[in-house]
């Protein structure tokens, strides 16, 4: 399977929503203003990037929110913060979200980060998947990888 990792685009706005929709099932429907306007607001922000992994036929399977931070230590090298990576429940354990965690440290060295930082849900396999791309954990549940 070829799968492209790229930046989100306003047209991908409703396939990142139905990805978000399986994470968080619970939470409610954005209208489409509202998710509109929210989407206007994460392209204006700047140091801010979604990514999505489209595959050959163009179907969305993950996705991952990142946002570069500025930052006055570490001799003003900034932090990645990641944010929502979720692969669609019918594309897990194929590769998906390594390739999306590899653009993500590619984007974090591009920019001159000095570390990633995230925090993971609770289950065991998530903390699994986090390691062996090279992240070690706080006690809390976050994540982090210096470069």
């Amino acid at each position: 399977m070829s799968i492209e990792i790229r930046p989100a685009t306003g047209t991908d706005l409703p396939h990142v929503l139905r990805l978000l929709g399986e994470m968080y099932p619970e939470d409610p429907v954005l209208s489409a203003a509202r998710s509109a306007r929210i989407w206007a607001e994460i392209e204006a922000q700047s140091g801010r990037s979604m990514l999505v992994a489209q595959d050959h036929s163009g179907d969305l399977l993950g996705t991952v929110d990142c946002v570069v931070m500025p930052n006055l230590s570490r001799g003003g090298r900034p932090r990645l913060v990641m944010e929502n990576l979720i692969v669609s429940e019918s594309h897990r354990r194929r590769g998906v979200g390594r390739l999306l965690m590899t653009e993500v440290r590619w984007t974090a060295e591009r920019e001159g980060c000095y570390k990633i930082q995230f925090l993971a849900a609770e289950d065991a396999y998530v903390h699994t998947f986090y390691r062996s791309c090279g992240f070690s954990q706080w006690k809390g549940g976050g994540f982090y990888l210096y470069l």
